[in-house]
């Protein structure tokens, strides 16, 4: 535990030495989030939105990649040192694969987003399939979310979901659809929550503190280094991006995140605790979808905006309050979370 929370401050350190020069560098090439930016994670227009985010023109987004690139090199570079170092390293599954499937989502879902940051940054046209239309982008979503899925259940044989007082359920076959159901519903719901400074960045490191301890306490040490990793480097971007913002995580680090986030909860067996430990997350992309739902079927809005963030917003709450008390709400429910992975037999 003593090199992981080394590794944790390493990263912390080199993601703090680098995110300036890296900001810099996006003005320099005006990788900048643009006006009127209308469109929703559903396509739809807006316009509450844009009153409430028109000031934010202008700052850089795309503070994912550099997180990225600083885990994977880090992992990379240090993860075949620490058996040398005394570490004895232990996985509930072979290593390879296991690693594998870790940063198969963390880098297919980073190069998506950012394909879809490059749409947006830079004006590309979106009307043909490589613009990425949303319904394009989902598909992409489903078919990476199905690969992660089936590499689960055949290469590491998982196939069960545990839940607390009523045991584990083998679903077979269909932890597929199950698995990625669970990948995509987390990358978009991050997505979604990623609208306030400081907002999703915030609660996904409160989150995977949760994760951490659970990696933890079953010895998983491939899980364990790269959430130690990826925490000390969010917690180096959350510094720039808490309110007011000077980088944005960008579709980059949003999709890649969600998904890696979704997967880790998997690898972990605690799906119900993954949910729980999530909350803020599934309650956001909830209110979204019943939301777009009610206007599709019944011709008009449940919310006055939606996600809730949003409304929060519309109601008159100060940005940086809203995020204090979601980061509040989302420390209680890490919490609940992992006493509920806890008591699971």
């Amino acid at each position: 535990m003593t090199l992981i929370l080394g590794l944790l401050i390493f990263s912390f350190i080199v993601t703090s030495i680098t995110i300036v020069p890296f900001i810099n560098t996006l003005y320099f090439i005006k990788f900048q989030r643009r006006k009127q930016t209308t469109l929703d994670a559903f396509g739809k227009r807006t316009p509450i939105f844009d009153k409430f985010h028109r000031h934010k023109a202008g700052t850089p987004v795309g503070g994912g990649l550099l997180v990225i690139i600083v885990v994977t090199l880090l992992f990379l570079l240090l993860f075949p040192l620490i058996s040398y170092l005394g570490v004895y390293v232990s996985s509930d599954y072979p290593l390879n694969d296991e690693l594998n499937i870790i940063f198969f989502t963390f880098l297919s879902f980073g190069l998506l987003g950012l394909y879809d940051d490059l749409m947006k940054m830079f004006h590309i046209e979106q009307t043909q399939f490589f613009g990425l239309r949303l319904r394009h982008k989902f598909i992409i979503q489903w078919i990476l979310a199905a690969i992660i899925a089936a590499l689960l259940f055949f290469n590491l044989k998982i196939d069960i979901i545990n839940i607390p007082f009523l045991g584990v359920w083998h679903l077979d076959t269909f932890f597929i659809p199950f698995a990625a159901f669970v990948i995509v519903s987390f990358t978009n719901a991050i997505n979604i929550t990623d609208g306030l400074d400081g907002l999703s960045s915030g609660i996904l490191l409160i989150s995977l503190f949760a994760f951490w301890f659970l990696s933890a306490s079953i010895l998983d040490t491939p899980i364990s280094v790269f959430i130690a990793l990826w925490l000390g480097s969010l917690i180096a971007f959350l510094y720039f991006n808490i309110f007011p913002a000077r980088i944005f995580l960008g579709d980059v680090g949003a999709l890649s995140f969600g998904a890696t986030f979704a997967v880790i909860g998997l690898l972990l067996g605690k799906v119900m605790a993954l949910i729980v430990i999530g909350g803020v997350f599934v309650f956001e992309i909830t209110t979204s979808v019943i939301q777009l739902l009610s206007k599709k079927i019944f011709k008009k809005k449940v919310f006055p905006a939606a996600p809730f963030h949003l409304w929060l917003q519309s109601m008159g709450w100060p940005e940086p309050k809203i995020v204090m008390r979601f980061w509040l709400a989302s420390i209680m429910l890490a919490l609940f979370g992992v006493w509920l992975a806890l008591i699971q037999k």
